[in-house]
């Protein structure tokens, strides 16, 4: 028993002696979380890299979406002040999307029915194309080449279902560099661009994915291949600077179902002119200050015509502007009101010829509902 305390005691000693003399002892490492808590941010444990899969999914969707990315060529012959007939070549892009040969592209790309059409796949081979139809509206155009062999061929997504920040891969020909890839983002959704020529496109895609002069008509796509949208168009005539646009998937799919439907793609028409007024302007026709399309004139024999829509019954001078009054004021498509000069076109293209809208007009003091089955509009009429 009495060993005991004489064991303690060495054994306290020996601690002493270790922390003492051989322990790499600190007393600030302790103390180091506590005079740290003041620190406003913390690093992770080890550097961050991109993963290694983001890089193999670009090289797998190029290899392949490339096969079915095709160079779009058009040739149209055109005159001078001379008389002297010249030809005008373009270039764009487009891409496969059945085994068949069906090429979907930008309308601007192909410059009208006239254009001699040829598309160079990346093998370099090349053939003649013919234009089966095209939707100016929203710049798109089906094509069609007769191979020896079955081609490869996209998929075709759902644009419906994009979220801003989605990884997104462009291909296509810009300045003639066929198959080039780009990646980058969806930066927004739902973009209206000036068209020209008083066309608008609405709805659209806009990524920081390169897109230049001749990526027109190829494929946006998804990370997994699927094709989400049809470049374009930039912002800007430099070239890129982050900021394209494509137009969305899902209208060239109703596009394609209508084509083989019909076979042929047409374009719904109502028959109406408007101008939009609202505010002081519509206070001052004796109009609701809300405002809508005021209707200026309904063509014969229309769908408007049919569904009994009113144009003017006289002229009014406002400002320096000649007015037509009298007419159907519409203040609401199909449940919505009107907010805006496009918002008519906008409804119109998500409609079909033979689709049924609705429209909230006002006449004589008070709203009323009208049906309208749309009509096809005429051929020569873009």
């Amino acid at each position: 028993m009495r060993l005991r305390p004489i064991i303690w005691a060495l054994l306290l000693v020996g601690a002493f002696w270790y922390l003492t003399s051989e322990a790499d002892w600190n007393v600030s490492r302790l103390l180091r979380p506590v005079r740290d808590t003041g620190q406003l941010w913390t690093e992770p444990d080890t550097a961050y890299t991109a993963p290694i899969n983001d890089e193999a999914n670009n090289i797998e969707v190029y290899k392949m979406a490339n096969q079915a990315t095709v160079n779009v060529t058009s040739i149209v012959y055109r005159q001078d002040w001379f008389l002297r007939v010249f030809p005008e070549e373009g270039q764009g892009s487009g891409f496969i999307i059945d085994e068949d040969g069906h090429i979907l592209t930008n309308n601007h790309v192909v410059q009208g029915r006239s254009a001699q059409l040829t598309v160079t796949l990346p093998d370099k081979r090349q053939y003649p194309a013919k234009m089966l139809g095209a939707d100016p509206r929203n710049d798109l155009a089906l094509l069609k080449i007769e191979a020896d062999r079955k081609l490869p061929y996209l998929r075709l997504g759902d644009s419906d279902k994009l979220q801003v920040g989605q990884k997104v891969l462009a291909i296509g020909n810009p300045f003639g560099f066929e198959g080039t890839l780009t990646t980058g983002v969806i930066s927004s959704l739902g973009r209206t661009l000036e068209a020209g020529r008083g066309r608008t496109l609405q709805d659209m895609i806009q990524t920081d994915a390169a897109i230049n002069p001749g990526n027109s008509g190829g494929p946006l796509l998804d990370s997994g291949g699927n094709v989400i949208g049809i470049n374009t168009a930039i912002f800007g005539p430099q070239g890129n600077i982050g900021i394209g646009f494509a137009m969305p998937v899902n209208r060239a799919k109703a596009m394609l179902d209508q084509y083989r439907a019909k076979g042929r793609i047409t374009r719904p028409y109502l028959g109406v002119q408007t101008i939009y007024v609202t505010g002081d302007l519509a206070a001052a026709l004796d109009l609701p200050e809300e405002g809508g399309l005021l209707i200026q004139r309904v063509e014969r024999r229309s769908a408007a015509a049919s569904a009994g829509l009113r144009g003017p019954s006289q002229a009014v001078i406002v400002g320096a502007w000649e007015i037509g009054v009298g007419g159907d004021l519409i203040v609401g498509v199909d449940g919505q009101p009107v907010s805006s000069a496009d918002s008519l076109q906008r409804a119109m293209d998500r409609k079909h010829a033979g689709d049924t809208m609705r429209l909230t007009v006002y006449r004589n003091g008070r709203t009323q509902q009208l049906t309208v089955t749309l009509g096809e509009a005429p051929m020569n009429l873009e």
